[in-house]
């Protein structure tokens, strides 16, 4: 088991940047990929990014391609989405997910462990 708490989300207007926070607790933290999923009103959980066990191998949406960032500290057992330029598409609640599986996937339902989620508004 691991548990995942969000924190960092808010109100920001178009072309600001906010970095969403990702702590980890239970079992060893280094030993999921981890990602990021959003999902707005009346829309399915889109993938976001995602960052191997080592942090070595990422992957984003071609949406987020190049204005967000993610990263982990696995000493800290934290992961975060540096999210710059922001546009009110990107308004969602944004969810942090661990996977235990060997490789680094996009598809919400091969991940196990999920954070309650946090809210990310972008006003125009």
């Amino acid at each position: 088991q691991v548990q995942l708490v969000e924190s960092g989300g808010g109100l920001v207007q178009a072309g600001g940047s906010l970095r969403l926070s990702c702590a980890a607790s239970g079992r060893t933290f280094s030993s999921f990929n981890v990602g990021w999923f959003r999902q707005a009103p009346g829309k399915e959980r889109e993938f976001v990014a995602v960052i191997s066990k080592t942090g070595s191998s990422t992957r984003y949406s071609e949406s987020v391609k190049g204005r967000f960032t993610i990263s982990r500290d696995n000493a800290k057992n934290t992961m975060y989405l540096q999210m710059n330029s922001l546009k009110p598409d990107d308004t969602a609640v944004y969810y942090c997910a661990a996977d235990p599986s060997w490789i680094i996937t996009t598809t919400p339902a091969t991940y196990n462990y999920w954070g309650q989620g946090t809210q990310v508004t972008v006003s125009s």
